[in-house]
């Protein structure tokens, strides 16, 4: 099969050959149908985070389930598929209480480049390859543990169903389940990008009265208005907290961060008001901080927290996000603009790199 590899960070993905080993226990083999291009994608192809190489990129995707391993018992070829980056024990103190993005089988995938028990189905040549966070989807085929996959419906669109493994479930469920975003509410979002995008679409859905959203681009900005932004913010030529104090009466009372950098994250504490909540969201370079005021936390008792995969149960969000996408309450169709063969991989990523708007996919 064809799969796009990362041999060295700051180098372009390589498109080849390569082979696809029979599942294990408890794994199966998904032909890909759809993959996202997914800034976290981004930053482990150009070095700003680090994952074991050589390695197949692809994190965000949806398929249709070819070939299942001994012991499989939740799905069966021909199911429709999407593909999860943070597989779950559904045993754990974390999964226990309901937090499965931070259960701990994960990090065996994230540590080695492997599967759950830490060995590679993936090889060119004599070469052995990495795989991505227990997905590696940029590639015509997959092969993944049993509990990084979530059943859905035949008549999904394929290409949205990816959207729903990342993107979506990241940004929507960081507004619904992180901050658990109150109706009436003033929410300000600091990114126009995919996630940020779906921050809008999710405060949108918690029925806040006010979305501010922050971005550089004009035309980012006249996208979010498609989703539900009430006001915006040219962050290249006015003063972020200032313009967001004046907009707002005072702060907003929830902030998400989807960018990923210590400026803006302090200017999603800055700009709420006195008991609000920041959320960071965006993933950053591996050493970033942020200096905050202590003082301004503890006198304003302001709430500021990261969020995970939209801190979600996918089992159980996934197919809730798919009933609100089929009753038009998130306009993925819209978020969706572009469309990639494999071979143009790179060129979907340069376009990401330079601000494309919304969200594209790869058609393995």
């Amino acid at each position: 099969m064809k799969a796009a590899v990362l041999y060295q960070a700051g180098s372009p993905l390589k498109i080849e050959d390569v082979r696809l080993s029979e599942p294990r226990r408890g794994e199966l083999v998904v032909r890909v149908a759809a993959a996202g291009v997914c800034h976290s994608d981004y930053h482990y192809l150009i070095g700003d985070l680090a994952t074991p190489l050589p390695v197949v990129l692809g994190h965000e995707g949806a398929g249709i389930v070819e070939e299942v391993g001994p012991e499989v018992t939740k799905v069966k070829r021909g199911d429709h598929v999407v593909l999860l980056w943070r597989a779950s024990c559904g045993r754990c103190e974390y999964c226990a209480r309901g937090r499965p993005a931070l259960c701990d089988i994960s990090k065996v995938q994230r540590n080695t480049g492997g599967m759950l028990d830490g060995t590679s189905r993936l090889t060119s040549g004599d070469t052995e390859l990495k795989h991505f966070l227990g997905v590696s989807c940029f590639a015509e085929r997959c092969v993944v543990a049993e509990d990084a996959v979530v059943k859905i419906p035949d008549d999904t669109p394929m290409e949205i169903a990816a959207l729903l493994g990342c993107s979506v479930i990241t940004g929507v469920g960081a507004v619904l389940n992180t901050a658990n975003v109150s109706a009436g509410s003033k929410v300000l979002v600091l990114g126009a990008g995919g996630v940020g995008l779906c921050c809008v679409m999710g405060a949108a859905v918690a029925g806040a009265s006010q979305i501010i959203v922050v971005d550089v681009s004009a035309q980012k900005l006249d996208f979010a208005r498609q989703f539900g932004a009430t006001d915006v913010i040219d962050a290249a030529n006015d003063d972020v907290v200032k313009a967001v104090r004046t907009k707002t009466g005072g702060g907003a009372d929830y902030s998400f961060e989807a960018i990923g950098r210590a400026e803006t994250l302090l200017q999603a504490v800055r700009a709420i008001r006195g008991g609000g909540t920041a959320v960071a969201v965006g993933l950053a370079r591996a050493d970033s901080t942020v200096a905050l005021s202590i003082n301004d936390l503890v006198l304003q008792e302001k709430t500021l927290k990261g969020s995970l995969y939209g801190s979600a149960r996918p089992v159980i969000d996934l197919p809730l996000l798919l009933q609100l996408y089929k009753r038009e309450k998130l306009p993925l169709d819209r978020l969706l603009v572009r469309r990639y063969g494999l071979d143009d991989v790179n060129e979907a990523f340069y376009a990401l790199s330079s601000g494309e708007l919304g969200r594209s996919v790869v058609l393995p």
